[in-house]
């Protein structure tokens, strides 16, 4: 099965590719997917700019087109999300909304930052929305309080033991949902 591991904060100096390496990493030693890295800056969306309902699947922009065809190749996803003012980043509102049927039936686990609250408070309200494109979030995530505490002199992030038992045990509950909901697609 692919997973994608989404960085999703688009800012420049932002922590999230740091953390997106790790866990991609780490899913890749897991063994139940083979994952790939895919970054939201990279795709360059706009404010949401077709015509059309994306129900329809009526692309019109070829950055529309690019988004649904890395959507639509994977079974599962993960967000690795910061908190911005106890929400998600606008990238990721926008992302999510560019699309519709590629996401349907999939499930999708959050690897959230931010300060204290580890970005739980946007990883919350992520999991409302996605819900409403028929993706099936997981209960298990992974939440990083401080993250720019954990980098290396090279950023590199640098997980506490919690993280990596946090993020094996998502995992565990990501692959059963994509075996599981592969029937329904």
């Amino acid at each position: 099965m692919k997973l994608q591991t989404i960085t999703c904060s688009t800012r420049p100096g932002r922590v999230g590719p740091s953390i997106s390496n790790w866990f991609n990493e780490l899913a890749n030693q897991q063994g139940e997917f083979e994952s790939e890295l895919v970054d939201l800056a990279d795709f360059n969306l706009p404010v949401y700019d077709e015509p059309n309902h994306p129900r329809l699947e009526k692309y019109e922009h070829e950055h529309t087109k690019a988004w649904s065809r890395s959507v639509v190749s994977a079974d599962a996803y993960v967000f690795v999300i910061p908190e911005y003012n106890f929400c998600p980043p606008p990238s990721f509102i926008n992302a999510v909304n560019y699309v519709y049927n590629e996401w349907n039936y999939k499930p999708c686990g959050f690897v959230s930052y931010g300060g204290v609250s580890g970005g739980l408070r946007s990883a919350q309200q992520a999991k409302q929305l996605v819900t409403t494109v028929k993706m099936m979030p997981m209960v298990e995530s992974v939440m990083i309080q401080m993250p720019w505490e954990s980098l290396d002199s090279q950023r590199h992030f640098k997980p506490s033991e919690h993280h990596t038992n946090s993020a094996m045990a998502m995992l565990a509950e990501l692959a059963r949902w994509a075996g599981a909901l592969r029937v329904m697609r």
